[in-house]
C-alpha cells in the first residue's frame, strides 16, 4: 500500500513502502519490530562487550571471548491459589451499654401500654396457683419477670429510667431472675429414702469457653462471636500466612481450593469453598527475581488469587500435610494483624471480616 502526504502539493511524492509511519502501524507490529530491536541490539551489545583473555602461562597468541551473560527474553510471574478458610461467628455479640437500656425500656414500655394481666382467667381463686402468683406479683410488682421491680399501673410508672449502677438491664441479671422464678416453682424435696428429687434446673453454657481462658487458638471453641481464619506456618519459617499452593494441570480456583483444603488439614474437615470468583488479588514481586538460564525465563514473583470458604464442622490435622507445615492456628482479623508483616497485611486487611 502506497502512503500519501496530507496535502494537494504531496499527491505526487508517495513514501518509501520501507519506510511505514508509527502512526499507521497495528499494535501487533509494533510489538513485533520492539522485539526484535531489543534482540539485535542484545546481539551487538553481546558481540561488542566480548572481552579478550590470554593465558599469560601459554603462548598460544589467539584471543578468547569471555562468556556472555545470558539475555532473558520472557518475564512471568508465579501463580498460585490460596484459602481463606474460616469459621463463622456462633453467638451474637456482647450488646452495648446503650442497646441494654434501650431493650430494658422498651419491654418497660410495653409494659406500660399493654392491657393488665387477667389473673383469674389462668388461676381460681383460693388455689395454689393463685396464692404463688400474688406472692411473685408482690416481690416483683408486674408480670415480666426480666425487668425488675416495676409497677405499670402506678403513680410512678412513668419513672421507668435505671439508676447508675443498677443491673437491671444486664443478660446475666435477667437471665437469674428468670432461673430463680422457676426454680420457685419447682416441687419441694420430699424426706426419706425413697423421695424423688427433682432435677436441678439447667443453666445455659457461658459464652466465655476455657480455650478463651487459657488462650489455645488451635481450638474452634474460641472467640464464638468472632470470625477464625485458619493460618499456617511452614518448617523453619517464621512467616505465618494463608494455605497456598501453585496452580497444577489447569484446574480451576475452586478445585484448587478443595484440593489445598484437604492437602493441609486433611480429609476431617466438613468445608464448603464458596463460588468460582476470587475474594482478591495479591501481587508480589521478589526483592531478587529468579532466573531459569535454561530457558531464558525470569520469575518476577507471585499472582495469588483467594479463594473463599467456611468450615462446618472437623478440625484441622497438619500431621500429613504436603507443604511442609509445622503449625497452624485459628486467629480473628485484629489476632492475624499483630503476627502478619506489614505487606501481607495490607493485601488481606479489607477482604478480612471483623465479626
Amino acid at each position: 500500500m502506497v502512503l500519501i502526504q496530507n496535502g494537494l502539493n504531496g499527491l505526487g511524492r508517495p513514501l518509501s513502502r520501507n519506510r511505514p509511519t508509527v502512526n499507521n502501524l497495528c499494535r501487533n507490529c509494533l510489538l513485533a519490530l520492539r522485539q526484535q530491536g531489543q534482540a539485535s541490539l542484545a546481539t551487538a551489545s553481546t558481540a561488542q562487550g566480548a572481552a579478550v583473555i590470554l593465558d599469560p602461562d601459554s603462548t598460544n597468541s589467539h584471543p578468547t571471548p569471555a562468556a556472555a551473560s545470558p539475555i532473558f527474553l520472557r518475564t512471568t510471574y508465579q501463580v498460585k491459589a490460596s484459602v481463606l478458610l474460616s469459621r463463622p461467628p456462633i453467638l451474637t455479640r456482647d450488646l452495648t451499654p446503650f442497646e441494654k437500656a434501650y431493650f430494658l425500656y422498651q419491654r418497660r414500655l410495653n409494659e406500660r401500654l399493654a392491657l393488665p394481666f387477667t389473673r383469674y382467667f389462668y388461676y381460681q381463686r383460693g388455689t395454689p396457683g393463685d396464692v404463688e402468683w400474688k406472692r411473685k406479683m408482690r416481690e416483683r410488682q408486674t408480670p415480666a419477670r426480666d425487668i425488675g421491680a416495676y409497677n405499670a399501673y402506678s403513680e410512678e410508672g412513668w419513672n421507668d429510667e435505671l439508676l447508675l449502677g443498677s443491673r437491671e438491664s444486664e443478660p446475666d441479671e435477667q437471665l437469674d431472675s428468670i432461673l430463680r422464678d422457676a426454680e420457685a416453682e419447682m416441687p419441694k424435696v420430699e424426706e426419706g429414702p425413697d423421695a424423688k428429687r427433682p432435677k436441678a434446673l439447667q443453666r445455659p453454657l457461658p459464652r466465655v469457653t476455657e480455650a478463651d481462658k487459657s488462650g489455645d487458638t488451635k481450638r474452634l471453641d474460641r472467640a464464638m462471636q468472632r470470625s477464625l481464619y485458619l493460618i499456617v506456618r511452614k518448617k523453619g519459617e517464621p512467616r505465618w500466612w494463608f494455605p497456598e499452593s501453585l496452580m497444577e494441570n489447569r484446574e480451576s480456583l475452586h478445585t484448587a481450593a478443595e484440593r489445598i483444603i484437604v492437602q493441609t488439614g486433611d480429609v476431617n474437615m466438613n468445608t464448603w469453598v464458596v463460588g468460582n470468583i476470587p475474594l482478591c488479588h495479591y501481587k508480589k514481586v521478589y526483592a531478587q527475581a529468579i532466573e531459569d538460564r535454561e530457558t531464558a525465563v525470569q520469575t518476577r514473583g507471585e499472582k495469588i488469587f483467594f479463594m473463599k470458604a467456611r468450615i462446618l464442622a472437623g478440625q484441622a490435622n497438619i500431621a500429613n500435610n504436603k507443604f511442609g507445615l509445622e503449625e497452624f492456628q485459628w486467629l480473628a482479623k485484629d489476632e492475624i494483624q499483630k503476627i502478619f508483616h506489614p505487606s501481607d497485611w495490607n493485601a488481606v486487611k479489607n477482604v478480612l471480616v471483623e465479626r
